[in-house]
């Protein structure tokens, strides 16, 4: 409820800031000119992609390393991204949103890329320190509202399509116990099943980490083929 209640006045300030603007409030579909008019609707739209960006980074939020060094990938991403929507010339080049003031929020991703990077190096396998809810949730809040800022909600899918697929296997997993009694997988989230599986806990977090920087590079090239 409280997470709620805090992307709902995100949501209310984005909107205030976005009507003004060309494209401020419309959802911008990848690959192609398509656009979804959310308009009043974009209040709504900021807290649920808040709140699912919040929890998903905290589902994944499970074996030393994996959330931070995903973030990392992401993050990435959109320092890249909101500094290009920021960029008047650029954002016209790849037929981006053109959101003034966006590439200010670059210096926020870079600063929060440079802050997981130095967390990283105590919280790989053996971790000495740990994320949490604190950070897991902050994190994740923070990659929404630079989707949001930019427009670009639906590359979020992509570029955080690690927390995406955790947060899915929780989902599918939940929803079909309850349905069958029966279990998809041998635990959830997904990172949970390959360890019962018997993979090493490093093995899984480096895997997940390719797969992200594969999302991420995939993501920004889009841009160009949009």
């Amino acid at each position: 409820a409280v997470q709620l209640v805090l992307a709902t006045i995100a949501g209310c300030v984005l909107y205030f800031e976005h009507q003004t603007k060309p494209q401020g409030l419309q959802l911008v579909l990848p690959l192609g000119s398509a656009d979804i008019w959310l308009g009043a609707g974009f209040v709504a739209w900021s807290a649920l992609v808040i709140s699912g960006s919040s929890n998903a980074v905290n589902l994944t939020d499970g074996l030393d390393g994996l959330a931070s060094g995903c973030t990392v990938f992401a993050g990435s991403a959109f320092v890249a991204l909101t500094y290009l929507a920021g960029h008047r010339i650029m954002a016209d080049y790849l037929s981006i949103p053109y959101m003034a003031g966006a590439g200010e929020f670059s210096v926020i991703m870079g600063a929060l890329v440079g802050a997981v990077l130095g967390f990283l190096w105590f919280n790989c396998y053996p971790a000495q320190v740990f994320m949490g809810d604190t950070g897991a949730l902050s994190i994740g809040a923070l990659l929404a509202l630079a989707a949001l800022i930019t427009r670009q909600e639906a590359l979020l899918i992509v570029v955080g399509g690690i927390f995406v697929v955790e947060t899915l296997s929780v989902i599918f997993q939940v929803g079909w116990f309850r349905l069958t009694g029966r279990r998809l997988i041998a635990c959830s989230p997904l990172h949970n099943h390959f360890l019962f599986k018997g993979q090493h806990e490093l093995k899984i977090v480096v895997r997940f980490w390719i797969g992200s920087a594969l999302l991420a590079l995939v993501a920004v090239a889009s841009l160009k083929i949009q």
